[in-house]
């Protein structure tokens, strides 16, 4: 039985997608210069992949999104990619007339991943896109591009071939479960982490899910499970609830599975509020007990985000009835900004959205009620394809929070 034990743990897969290193000499060359702002927006929109369709499908949807630190801001163009939950994620500079864009590529489905590389050369938008004011139709844009495997340098041809604007006829959410995504989906960063926040406007959120726990000390952190465990953290010897353990216990001794520290709400939606451009939190409440310290920090980053102009949402979730009880018994929780899961309750606790069950259905009748009462609809969590396709075209929900946010935004962004 021993003998069977050690054969079972030594033929055991060890599943890792690492991030290639993307440096490219003539990216990093001291004639590739910043791309101007104004060349950013026209870049985005639908395009045909024609070299490469049989790898990522035939469209593809490119959207910015940037991330600050301090005065300095970086913008990462991300290609959401119709096949297999492929996406891109790159930087931009521009070389004379051309556009280099330089990054990496992942299938979510699978471990593959690999080193990516375009031009936009001058004669095919790149001179175009250097006008403040360019005039962008089908086929003014092609993005000559070469991807690898792992670290293997480029060698496979793709080409985006531009079509149409990206579409955004409504404030439609798209929710990134746990931060930006789970760890088991191998991303670089580990779930509920300040690195993954960073991450999910590069996936194609516009918005996050967190889950909010308390330590023994009180404060509110980000971390899914109720033990430490070998799923979400490097073995240390420390197990069992996280309620057992200080804030300081944690934070000296315990690092997520990529290395990262369990954050603070704090540190967390002070990450969302000054180093990216999301515009959804959603609080998942995970504990039994107040919520003063929660509502405070709340309170506190919805009053910076709005004096800086920033129209940001940070609603407490409200999963059951025992973190509704620790709801209500909040001074003036009537006023308080709140996410309610049970369709029953969302008009007594005055829930600015309801986050409807994806099993259940489109629930027209539901969605209809909750949009008639001046409220929104979230449907959670979806992650296949066909689902998310079906309940954006035929349902009139206005977000859906997946561990798959870039499958999300490409149907989203390419519905007609």
């Amino acid at each position: 039985m021993l003998l069977l034990l050690f054969a079972c743990i030594c033929c055991q897969k060890n599943y890792e997608a690492p991030m290639p290193n993307t440096r490219w000499n003539l990216f990093e060359s001291p004639g590739a210069l910043p791309l101007h702002s104004y060349s950013r927006a026209p870049m985005e929109g639908i395009y045909t992949i024609t070299d490469g369709a049989e790898t990522f499908g035939n469209l593809v949807a490119l959207r910015w999104s940037y991330t600050t630190d301090g005065s300095d801001s970086t913008f990462y163009l991300s290609a959401f990619c119709e096949k297999d939950a492929s996406y891109f994620i790159c930087e931009a500079k521009r070389l004379g007339d051309s556009i280099l864009l330089n990054g990496y590529w992942r299938k979510m489905v699978n471990t593959e991943t690999g080193i990516a590389r375009f031009i936009i050369h001058p004669e095919k938008g790149g001179q175009l896109l250097m006008n403040p004011s360019p005039q962008v139709g089908t086929d003014s844009i092609i993005i000559d591009g070469t991807f690898g495997n792992g670290e293997d340098l480029p060698a496979f041809k793709i080409t985006f071939r531009y079509q149409r604007i990206l579409n955004t006829s409504n404030e439609f959410q798209i929710l990134a479960h746990r931060g930006g995504g789970r760890t088991d989906d191998l991303l670089p960063a580990s779930e509920n982490s300040v690195e993954i926040i960073k991450l999910a406007p590069k996936l194609g959120a516009t918005g996050i899910e967190v889950d909010v726990r308390l330590t023994s000390d009180g404060i509110p952190i980000l971390y899914h499970d109720e033990t430490l465990n070998n799923r979400l953290t490097i073995p240390n010897g420390m197990l069992g609830p996280i309620a057992n353990y200080s804030y300081a216990q944690l934070h000296d001794l315990v690092r997520l599975i990529n290395g990262e520290r369990i954050p603070t709400l704090d540190e967390a939606l002070h990450t969302v509020v000054y180093q990216t451009p999301l515009e959804f939190v959603w609080l998942d409440i995970k504990y039994s007990g107040s919520l003063e310290s929660v509502r405070n920090l709340q309170a506190q980053y919805l009053q910076t985000a709005a004096e800086l102009g920033r129209n940001l949402k940070i609603l407490i979730g409200i999963p059951d009835d025992g973190v509704k009880n620790n709801f209500t018994a909040l001074a003036g929780y009537l006023s308080v900004p709140s996410l309610c899961e049970k369709f029953e309750q969302v008009s007594a606790l005055n829930s600015q959205v309801w986050g409807a069950p994806w099993e259940l259905g489109l629930q027209e009748a539901e969605v209809a009620q909750v949009h008639s009462e001046g409220r929104k609809a979230i449907v959670w969590t979806m992650d296949e394809p066909e689902f998310i396709l079906q309940y954006i075209n035929e349902g009139h929900f206005d977000g859906i929070l997946s561990d798959r946010p870039s499958v999300v935004a490409f149907y989203y962004y390419a519905k007609q």
